[in-house]
């Protein structure tokens, strides 16, 4: 019997395969080949996510229907695409699998809630599902979810819809005007059309196509203020040995060493070791220290290298130390001039949310104590370069990369260990994103990794001289750009990311009033 109002025909048997497991799996084959995976990585795959919660949507029965078969459709491809959740949990937070095979699946039913409030807030036009205000809509409260999900529960916006695009930079042009969440937006705005199953909604997809491609064959490049030669040293050290203390110095000539070669081959203006790369307190008066300091004098090149640091609290109560994920600057003669410690911290990785009342959870982070995060975002300077940095997740963030800018940066600095993750998405994922923070910010970004992928993103989200994983190595740029001109979305994010939740709920206000108290 065929639904007029929505397009799709009713399935005779409701209790039917197609009908229970038809959008689940098209949202599976939709996360798992959409988002990067190491199988095959096709981008328009994505496509299919936002396409099969529509559809889930077109069959629900009610408002709490909705949204359980929006969480159910969407949870098995975020728990496929998170998988390698269990991998640092078991190897290095001491869970045995039986406890942490099921964590992918706890992240994936939270980022599925979010599916499911998607389909619960479309289920109120039902009955014009596939008119041009619905699509609008869709796209709306889409942007406006993955904006919540970056903020709440400590944020955690990872595998976006546009992230997904990263691959094919002639695609992410729009996120300079409207950022990555709006160009999620779009994304599924192109899916709900998809759905549709009418040759007249179709249509619809060719304007959105183009307002993805358009802006990045429009776009004229600024003209860069200068240009740095930079190296980054990818050290290739395996996490299980990495916090040994009878490895420390074995570790320290890996960099040392990479870093003459670099200097000798390349003579940069910079060389830029991971996040923790040094596995010592270099604040520390050390051999160590000694040494890394004696090391690059003598290369006569700024080095710009992760360590943990620690520092010790007056107020009341405090812990004895707390610790710092820090990135330090050192000048040409070995001096440190600036540092930068990290802001946002990772949650179970650097420290326990409610730690407290979850003794029995410990984080992945060896030490006895936990970190704290930095306050200060100001740019580190070295020659022509203001370097805003961001230490590993902190490029998932849009509103970080948009402080550093605020700030004078003119180049943005990702030093990053992902060797948690072994051969996984993980690295690719966790690029994917960096990537989107180059277009919103028209900046180039430096990412030095420990384990790969280490590279020069372009702002225009165009990947130079990419590292192989777990490979010992150096990737040089001699001509990084340093950019100081800003994009319409570094400008206006504030109102864009306002936009989004207000211009959706009036929409959503409108077609409940109109059509969400109605029965079919």
């Amino acid at each position: 019997m065929s639904n007029r109002s929505s397009g799709f025909s009713s399935p005779s048997r409701p209790d039917s395969f197609l009908y229970r497991f038809g959008p689940a799996g098209l949202a599976l084959i939709g996360a798992w080949f959409g988002f990067a995976n190491p199988l095959a990585h096709f981008p328009p795959a994505v496509l299919l996510l936002p396409a099969a919660l529509i559809l889930a949507t077109s069959r629900a029965r009610g408002y709490g229907h909705a949204f359980r078969t929006g969480l159910l459709t969407a949870l098995p491809g975020y728990a496929a695409s998170l998988y390698w959740l269990a991998i640092p949990v078991h190897d290095f937070g001491g869970l045995p699998w039986a406890l942490a095979l099921p964590c992918p699946v706890l992240v994936g039913a939270v980022l599925a809630a979010y599916a499911g409030l998607f389909c619960m807030a479309m289920y109120v036009v039902r009955t014009r599902l596939h008119t041009p205000l619905a699509v609008l809509l869709g796209g709306l409260l889409w942007a406006s979810l993955e904006l919540a999900r970056n903020h709440l529960l400590t944020g955690f916006p990872w595998i976006t819809l546009a992230s997904a695009l990263a691959p094919w930079p002639a695609t992410m042009g729009l996120a300079a005007w409207i950022g990555g969440f709006g160009l999620s937006g779009v994304v599924a705005a192109m899916g709900h059309v998809l759905a549709s199953g009418r040759l007249r909604t179709g249509l619809a997809f060719l304007p959105l196509l183009a307002l993805c491609l358009l802006p990045a064959y429009l776009r004229t490049p600024a003209e860069p203020a200068g240009t740095a030669s930079v190296s980054m040293i990818q050290g290739n050290i395996d996490q299980s040995l990495k916090w040994d203390e009878s490895l420390q110095a074995s570790i320290l000539s890996t960099y040392v060493k990479l870093t003459r070669e670099a200097v000798e081959r390349s003579a940069p203006d910079l060389v830029v070791w991971p996040e923790t790369a040094m596995p010592i307190y270099f604040q520390d008066p050390s051999d160590f220290s000694t040494a890394v300091r004696a090391a690059v004098k003598q290369a006569g090149v700024p080095l710009l290298a992760g360590s943990p640091a620690y520092s010790v609290p007056t107020e009341p109560g405090a812990p004895q130390f707390v610790l710092h994920n820090r990135a330090y600057l050192l000048n040409r003669g070995g001096e440190v001039v600036s540092w930068y410690d990290k802001e946002h911290l990772v949650p179970f990785g650097e420290y326990v949310p409610l730690g407290e009342w979850l003794p029995f959870i410990t984080k992945l982070v060896p030490g006895q104590f936990e970190f704290r995060p930095g306050i200060n975002s100001a740019p580190l300077s070295s020659g022509a370069m203001a370097m805003g940095l961001l230490i590993c997740y902190e490029a998932i963030f849009p509103e970080l990369a948009q402080a550093r800018v605020e700030s004078g940066a003119n180049v943005l600095v990702n030093i990053s260990n992902d060797a948690w993750f072994g051969r996984s998405s993980a690295p690719l994922q966790h690029l994917h994103m960096a990537v989107l923070r180059a277009v919103e910010q028209n900046r180039a970004i430096i990412r030095a990794t420990n384990t790969g992928v280490s590279v020069v993103i372009g702002p225009d989200g165009s990947l130079k001289g990419a590292s192989e994983l777990f490979a010992t190595l150096v990737v040089h740029d001699p001509a990084v750009p340093l950019l100081t001109e800003t994009t319409f979305y570094h400008e206006h994010m504030l109102l864009i990311h306002t936009t989004f939740p207000i211009l959706g709920l009036v929409l959503l206000t409108l077609a409940w009033l109109k059509w969400g108290r109605k029965r079919h």
